[in-house]
């Protein structure tokens, strides 16, 4: 499709931000990229992304492909400020085409129909479930058709204190050897030291597994026996003003186009498991009193830090927080990550996740070499991302050692994605409202509806 054809399409698609588009790179504009030097033959193309935080990682990837591609790329840092609008300007009037950048998977719809993201040629055929989950592969897939390479992504999974589980599992265990059924949060009898005193009841990695609960009824029944410290710590807090810290929930039974999230008559919200989890949901507030206008993922994290919370929802990044703070001494405990538990023992639950992808610019003229830098950074060259940058590889074989990073890795494999179509890009907001007025006691039935019936609307104008 030549270009007078294309510009019609992404006019409507993208609503166009006319003028000059700003390049976060020492302050330079689009078209002030250092240029090549003259004479040089190598083939060049450039690579737009908007985090700051993986520049560095990036530009060792331009070198390294360099080196073994014997070809140059330019990575370009741009503003997420209406990121898909500048590539698109880039394309249409830039000195130099974007040809591959960094997209959150729920923009591929837009960026394919506007023509910036081109169906992917996988030449080494690593795009497939031996290489990535099937999760990621349905985050890239549009149509049925591949149209970006996964790269990194995020989830949420249940951060745990180690040290106030260990000790709660061996007082269970002491409780249990003195001939009490179980721990009731009262004094244990003397036999207990003496019993722990000889290392009888030393908690093994099983045992210690058991005490994570695996639904909020178990939750529940852990914060009634639990006997919080002198630093008056919470059984469960977690951010309830953000949805991914709450989509867990209702995202087993949810459904907002599909699984690839790109099918129009797939939606399904009004429905009575998602309603039954809804009112799970509402009825923790009543146990655990969490203010959703005071109580931020910051805080929750800091928290945690500081020894006041045994369990809490967190998302990949809380690692590398944890870890800076035990080499800081702000962090004395030793923690743990296991699955969200579920919403009960007869409903399941289901994380959500976003999927970072590369993809192909469909104006590039450089569309093989773009290809191949992308399969590069996502295939071959991920082994330091986690390390250098805390993005967590989508790739299978990343992060071999790390068990924490592990469990992420099987919640994202469970994960739901949002979904792709451009009438439910306000879904995620939508869906934030409804958790909080839930929270706040508004009625789940009601609130179902109303959101199916938007959803519904949406899509069919």
């Amino acid at each position: 499709m030549n270009l007078e054809k294309r510009l019609p399409a992404a006019l409507l698609v993208l609503c166009l931000l006319a003028g000059l588009i700003y390049v976060g790179v020492s302050g330079m504009k689009v078209g002030e990229e250092e240029e090549p030097e003259l004479f040089d033959t190598k083939e060049t193309i450039y690579f737009w992304y908007s985090d700051e935080s993986i520049g560095d990682y990036i530009n060792s990837a331009a070198v390294a492909f360099d080196e073994v591609r014997g070809a140059r790329v330019i990575p370009v840092l741009v503003s997420d400020s209406a990121y898909l609008e500048a590539i698109n300007e880039a394309s249409l009037h830039g000195e130099h085409v974007p040809d591959a950048f960094i997209v959150s998977n729920d923009s591929l719809e837009k960026a394919y129909l506007a023509g910036l993201a081109s169906r992917i040629t996988d030449k080494e055929e690593f795009c497939t479930e031996e290489h990535f989950p099937r999760t990621a592969l349905l985050a890239v897939t549009y149509k049925d058709k591949l149209v970006a390479y996964p790269f990194y992504y995020e989830t949420s999974a249940l951060l745990y204190n180690k040290d106030y589980l260990e000790a709660w599992t061996a007082q269970q265990l002491a409780a249990q050897e003195s001939g009490e059924d179980e721990y009731d949060g009262e004094d244990l009898p003397e036999v207990e030291e003496e019993i722990i005193g000889e290392q009888n009841l030393e908690v093994s990695p099983e045992q210690l597994a058991a005490g994570i609960p695996a639904n909020m009824d178990e939750v529940l029944a852990f914060a009634d026996n639990y006997d919080a410290s002198e630093n008056g710590e919470v059984v469960l807090r977690w951010d309830v003003s953000d949805i991914f810290y709450n989509y867990y929930f209702v995202g087993n039974y949810m459904i907002v186009g599909g699984e690839a999230g790109d099918d129009e008559n797939a939606v399904d919200i009004y429905n009575d498991e998602t309603k039954q989890c809804l009112e799970i949901y509402q009825r923790l507030n009543q146990f655990f009193f969490i203010e959703s206008d005071t109580v931020t993922y910051d805080s929750v994290v800091q928290e945690f830090i500081e020894g006041k919370i045994v369990f809490t929802v967190a998302t990949t990044d809380v690692l590398k927080r944890l870890e800076e703070a035990k080499e800081e001494g702000a962090f004395t405990f030793e923690y743990g990550v296991a699955p969200i538990p579920q919403p009960s023992a007869e409903l399941e639950g289901r994380s959500l996740s976003v999927t970072s992808c590369i993809a192909v610019n469909g104006y590039s003229s450089h569309k093989e070499l773009a290809n191949e830098f992308a399969a590069f950074l996502t295939g071959s060259y991920y082994d330091k991302l986690y390390e250098r940058t805390g993005k967590v590889s989508a790739n299978l074989a990343a992060n071999p050692e790390n068990a924490e990073l592990a469990v992420f890795m099987e919640e994202y494999k469970n994960s739901r994605s949002l979904p792709k179509m451009i009438e439910t890009s306000n879904f995620w907001i939508q869906l934030e409202i409804l958790f909080s007025r839930v929270w706040e006691g508004g009625d789940a039935d009601s609130l179902l509806l109303e959101l199916e019936n938007q959803i519904v609307s949406q899509i069919q104008q």
